[in-house]
């Protein structure tokens, strides 16, 4: 009697098959060699592995503050009662990609050299290309594409829309733009004789300020008030007051 055990279909389709195998034992050796090159470089890198991970982490910080997300430090008070002098926000870099465009109430960091000063800037949009924006109207309200905004959720407290009347078109491409600290703030009003005629080029928006970050007892996320939201499109205006 043959006492010897014969192999059921169960233990065949459990054992490997020969490129199974293979397949293995490639992934393995894929494994080892990068497990050898990280022991490499770990070794020529004084500090070794902590180092490494240090600079791998340095790395992509700065891929993602290039392309993605970049802090931003407010310098001055011309946004209070919002952002703060010394408060940090988060800057999204995407946010005007891919087709995107600014709307009006975003809070954008844009670069300023040639316009405003050598240094980037943060403001409120407060008007985009083909917009009529003007201040004030009889109740002392500026008004954009002949709809008086409430500024109240935003505006300084104490602080009227503007003390400078103007009175402009925005030409298409470009924004114009305010700081919510009228009273305090160098904004497109006060550059209306200047190059650019005060107005902000899309192409130099940098991204729009998404968070407050910094101090943890103010951070927040940044809305886009609906102040705006009743603005009709340009060329869709009715009378202005």
């Amino acid at each position: 009697m043959d006492t010897e055990a014969q192999p059921t279909e169960r233990d065949r389709s459990s054992r490997p098959s020969a490129s199974e195998g293979t397949t293995s034992e490639a992934a393995g050796s894929e494994d080892r060699s990068r497990f050898a090159l990280v022991s490499r470089v770990s070794a020529w890198i004084p500090g070794g592995r902590i180092t490494l991970t240090l600079l791998v982490c340095l790395l992509f910080l700065l891929l993602l503050s290039t392309f993605v997300l970049r802090p931003f430090q407010i310098p001055s008070g011309s946004m209070e009662q919002g952002l703060r002098i010394g408060d940090r926000v988060l800057v999204n870099k995407l946010a005007y990609r891919f087709g995107a465009v600014p709307q009006r109430g975003d809070i954008v960091v844009f670069d300023g050299t040639g316009y405003f000063g050598h240094a980037d800037y943060i403001k409120r949009v407060a008007g985009v290309g083909g917009d009529r924006v003007l201040c004030c109207d009889r109740e002392g309200r500026i008004q954009v594409n002949g709809r008086p905004v409430d500024e109240s959720g935003f505006l300084y407290p104490g602080d009227s829309p503007s003390a400078v009347p103007f009175d402009v078109v925005v030409p298409g491409g470009t924004l114009f733009v305010l700081g919510d600290h009228r009273s305090h703030s160098s904004d497109s009003r006060d550059h209306l004789g200047s190059p650019g005629g005060g107005m902000i080029p899309v192409g130099d928006v940098i991204g729009r300020a998404d968070w407050i970050i910094w101090p943890f007892g103010h951070a927040t996320r940044l809305h886009r008030p609906d102040a705006y939201a009743r603005v009709p499109a340009a060329g869709r205006a009715g009378a202005h007051g």
